[in-house]
Parts: C-alpha cells; structure tokens; sequence
C-alpha cells in the first residue's frame, strides 16, 4: 500500500502469551494461518514455575522459540521506586513496568497488528493493553465467533491441555497477582509456600500514616495464613462453589470478573 508515494511496510505479527488458556489456544489456532507469527512472553521472573513449563509444551507444538521479553529492572527496584505501595486494580504499575514497557521496548516504532485472545463470547471484556498508535489489536476469536467450547477442545486437540496452576489458580500472571482470590492465595501456600512467603514479605506498614500495603484488602497474608483462616476461606468457597475437588479451580471459581483483569498477564 502508497499513501502519497511513500511505500508503507507490512505490519508485524505478535502474539503476546500469558501462559493462561486464552493466550494458548489463540496461538495454536494461528500458528498455520500466519507462519510469520512472533510469539513473545513477557517475562517479570515473578511467574509460577508451573508457567513456564506450560510455555515449553507450547513451544514444541509451534515449532518455534517463543521470545521472552523481561523488564530493564526487578520486582523489587519498583516497589522500593514506588515506596513500597504493592501494586493493585486501580495503579497496575507491576503491568506497566514488568510487561507493557518491554513489550513496547521490543516493537518499537514498528507498524504492529497484536493478536488478543479476546473470545466472542466475551464482548464485555476490556482490559490493560498498549495504546501505542503503531500497534492494532486484532481478535481472531471474535471474528470468527469462537466461544470458550471452543478454546476448551483447542487446547485438547492439540493436547497440550491446561496448565497446571489451574488446579488451584483461574488465572495466569506473577504468583502475587493481586487479582488473585483468597482460595487461591491459599493454593498458593499450600503447593508454593516459599512464593507464598516472598509475597508476605513485600507487605508493609507505613510508621508514620499507620497505612497498611496488603496484597488482599484488609487482611495480611501471615493473618491469612493461620490455620484456623484457611479452613474459614476454604469452607465458604465449598458452600459458595460446591465440591472443587472435582473440577479445576477454574471450572469451580466460574469466569473471573474478566472486564478488570491485564489482558497482557491473564489471557
């Protein structure tokens, strides 16, 4: 295409995985529609080690490397930049700086057409990615009415399947993610227990305001973490959901309150 004489390169294509299902399914679902197709994960060295054996089965079945793409600092140099306030819905600085700046680090200037796993059945959802002008999200899902059936036999007919936080986690993204429910906080301690101490030890007090920074609102994960607490939460999930242990906790939790979440951490 010319506009006014001047030859305009062909976009690239990305496909940015989040290691969630929704992300997957879209990948295998392009991978013999566009070959030239890049897949990047951006990686915050904060995910599940669960995440990134999931992104080697996807690797082996696209038959080429998926491109990790990590931030120019840690976890750690922000939280202290930011002074210790965690991360949560209304800042989301942890998606700013840890995904969407190295991902637009790596697209640069470039005319970019970003494949988001956005499903048809889904049309509410907004989310937080790029509003970089160079870069147009595409919903392959949408325009082709794919619902979640849809991306469940996906992902088992190509039988890389789900990954296998989902037995605790209906979400992908870091393992401190604060959109994470209090059952799966508690997932979290039971099958990750030093993650689940490294996220404790990233809340605060503040001396002089009394202000506490918690990654669950109102409760402290050491509060959430005695004994007595996890049988209370594990109860009124069995009462709100009925029995987890036979469906994964995706299936059980429901869809998630999926209009709020980071498209580019939990699709």
């Amino acid at each position: 295409m010319e506009v006014q004489g001047i030859s305009q390169p062909a976009p690239r294509h990305i496909l940015s995985l989040s290691g969630g299902k929704d992300s997957t399914a879209l990948a295998i679902y392009m991978r013999d529609k566009l070959p030239q197709m890049e897949y990047v994960f951006c990686d915050t060295g904060e995910e599940l080690r669960e995440t990134y054996e999931y992104l080697e089965k996807i690797e082996a079945y696209l038959g080429k490397p998926i491109k990790r793409l990590n931030p120019d600092r840690p976890f750690k140099h922000y939280l202290e930049l930011y002074r210790g306030v965690l991360p949560d819905p209304r800042t989301r600085w942890c998606t700013r700086m840890l995904k969407l700046k190295p991902f637009e680090r790596y697209v640069g200037d470039d005319v970019v057409d970003l494949y988001v796993g956005i499903r048809a059945d889904e049309p509410h959802r907004t989310g937080y990615v790029s509003t970089k002008p160079n870069i147009t999200p595409r919903f392959p899902f949408v325009e082709d009415g794919l619902r979640y059936k849809d991306i469940m036999r996906i992902l088992d007919d190509s039988r890389i399947g789900l990954p296998e936080y989902y037995k605790w986690r209906s979400r992908s993204g870091c393992y401190f993610c604060f959109f994470q429910q209090r059952r799966e906080w508690v997932g979290l301690l039971e099958q990750h227990e030093e993650l689940f101490k490294r996220a404790a030890s990233f809340e605060k007090i503040d001396p002089e305001t009394g202000e506490a920074f918690t990654w669950v609102q109102g409760e402290s994960l050491v509060q959430l973490a005695v004994p007595e607490r996890i049988a209370q939460i594990k109860s009124q999930e069995q009462s709100r959901k009925g029995n987890e242990s036979e469906r994964p906790l995706m299936d059980v939790f429901g869809e998630e309150d999926s209009s709020s979440g980071c498209m580019i951490c939990h699709l």
